[in-house]
């Protein structure tokens, strides 16, 4: 199973030379299976370079699994290539119980007068499948959701293949349960013995404490407490604050992996930056 970033940006696009090494797309991030199945999580504006390689390839077959409907996961949607192409097959999931709650969430990306094309004018076949919090499999790889901590609802995805997991918990609040949402040992259960976790960095502690908590975003030790409590092998610190710099990014990738030495584990620990690719 191969995972590639396009987008580990939160809340905002951002552009300027302090974002360059880490990039300014917000979250999407393409999975590749043994089978050749493609899985896109999520439609920020990661997804618009993506949607161009993906014409520049002929691919036809997409699976897009959404976490929630907040605007940073969405709005690269109308601007993804595929969906303006005849012959493409895409499948949209996402955690509302009903397809046309989902196809409602999608369409208002491209609603008059925020949007110069109408969703019902573009020329992919587009199938939505609501599936709640079910599991299911796409091609070779087994797909577990679990209800994420934050607010509006939204879901979590652990992904399983040969034996091997990805967990991806973006949004997701480790310290303040959101209706609808888990404890911390639920997320621990969750997380459980994954090779790969990408979840939520969002804050430092002092940030989180001085009035960000309950919006739906976790400090970054507590997600290397995370990790480390549920034997992960290697941790992707993910959605970088919409002010964090490269350098500042970097210091807190130093800061945790001191954190994980100090605490005597073995996990790996990395910032997601557009562009990391990792095989597992």
């Amino acid at each position: 199973m191969l995972i590639r970033c396009w987008g580990s940006r939160g809340s905002v696009p951002v552009s300027g030379g302090e974002y360059i090494r880490y990039g300014g797309d917000t979250t999407c991030v393409e999975v590749v299976g043994g089978s050749g199945d493609l899985i896109i999580l999520d439609a920020g504006t990661g997804i618009r370079l993506l949607g161009n390689r993906l014409s520049n390839d002929g691919t036809r077959k997409i699976n897009l699994l959404l976490t929630h409907a907040h605007w940073d996961h969405l709005f690269g949607f109308p601007f993804f290539k595929p969906i303006y192409a005849k012959g493409s097959e895409i499948k949209i999931y996402g955690p509302q119980p009903t397809q046309d709650s989902l196809k409602r969430i999608i369409s208002k990306t491209m609603s008059a007068p925020n949007f110069p094309v109408e969703f019902e004018d573009i020329k992919a076949d587009i199938s939505f499948l609501g599936m709640g919090f079910n599991g299911y499999s796409i091609g070779s790889v087994k797909v577990s959701t679990v209800p994420l901590s934050h607010p509006n609802m939204g879901v979590g995805y652990r992904l399983e293949e040969d034996g091997k997991a990805f967990v991806f918990l973006t949004d997701n609040e480790l310290t303040f349960r959101h209706p609808f949402g888990l404890g911390y040992e639920g997320y621990r259960e969750f997380s459980k013995g994954a090779d790969l976790l990408f979840h939520d960095a969002e804050y430092r502690k002092d940030e989180y404490e001085a009035g960000t908590k309950g919006w739906g975003h976790s400090a970054y030790l507590d997600a290397v407490r995370l990790a480390m409590d549920a034997g992960v092998r290697t941790l992707g610190l993910f959605h970088q604050n919409q002010d964090r710099t490269d350098d500042q990014v970097d210091d807190i990738v130093g800061e945790c992996r001191d954190f994980i030495k100090k605490n005597g584990s073995g996990l790996e620990c990395l910032a997601v930056a557009a562009g990391t690719e990792i095989e597992i």
